[in-house]
């Protein structure tokens, strides 16, 4: 396949950061983009920038979700609208964890519900599922995204074997930290964020996450590029920790 072979795609979290990167994207291709999120005002000034057809739509709205890929049959399915809400999982709280699995997992498994038999049935699709380096990895206080991402993860796998030999290609995206306002969104609206996050950082841009995606659907139809981590040059993951007893813990004050 090729983007002269795909005419329509639907990409969640087009509202800013990589989701309206890849519209922009898209668009530059002439693929009919649909771009879902909620802020309309956000939606409303992509489109006249790029002439994507918005949709002020929650993605845990599974109704106007199913009436929508009623109405279009899509070629390209973006699954990139995700939350976060940082703390460690002894802090969890049952609304911080419903949230993530809303957004992050339920919206996408039924997205690929709604979209992926159509694609099947025409022998001819691409989706690709925007999980993160957390769904690979692990770090502090991201407990309930970790878990939804590994999911998104196995899901990307298992829809490749849901769709054994059909066309339908399946990339999975798993990006590590990017110059986009997401740290904002989640930590809170503050200069000391984009400090802390991005100031003095060499990191990747939502445009070149669109780019790594383009890539992907632009190759030809023998070709699934099934998986790809894009990570500054300067972040790693993994290190080693080791922890000292605390005073009072197992066997402290025993005879």
């Amino acid at each position: 396949m090729s983007f002269s072979d795909y005419k329509t795609a639907l990409v969640t979290g087009a509202s800013g950061g990589i989701g309206a990167a890849i519209v922009e994207r898209f668009r530059r291709e002439n693929i009919e983009v649909h771009a879902v999120a909620r802020s309309a005002s956000a939606l409303e000034e992509l489109a006249a920038r790029t002439g994507c057809i918005p949709h002020v739509i929650d993605v845990t709205d599974r109704d106007a979700l199913a009436a929508l890929a009623g109405r279009v049959e899509f070629d390209i399915l973006v699954n990139n609208a995700g939350v976060d809400r940082p703390k460690k999982f002894l802090e969890a709280e049952d609304g911080d964890i419903d949230l993530l699995v809303d957004v992050n997992l339920r919206a996408v498994l039924h997205l690929c519900r709604l979209i992926v038999p159509g694609m099947a049935a025409r022998d001819r699709g691409h989706v690709v599922n925007i999980s993160s380096i957390a769904g690979l990895y692990n770090f502090g206080g991201n407990s309930t995204y970790h878990a939804t991402k590994a999911a998104v993860s196995m899901l990307s796998n298992q829809l490749r074997i849901d769709t054994f030999g059909k066309r339908v290609r399946v990339t999975e995206i798993c990006p590590g930290r990017v110059a986009t306002d997401i740290f904002n969104h989640v930590h809170g609206d503050d200069p000391s964020i984009r400090e802390r996050f991005i100031d003095g950082f060499e990191l990747p841009q939502a445009a070149d996450i669109a780019e790594a995606i383009a890539f992907a659907i632009a190759a030809p139809v023998a070709v699934n590029i099934g998986h790809m981590e894009i990570t500054p040059t300067l972040q790693v993951m993994g290190g080693l920790q080791t922890a000292r007893p605390q005073p009072g813990g197992l066997g402290e004050g025993r005879s």
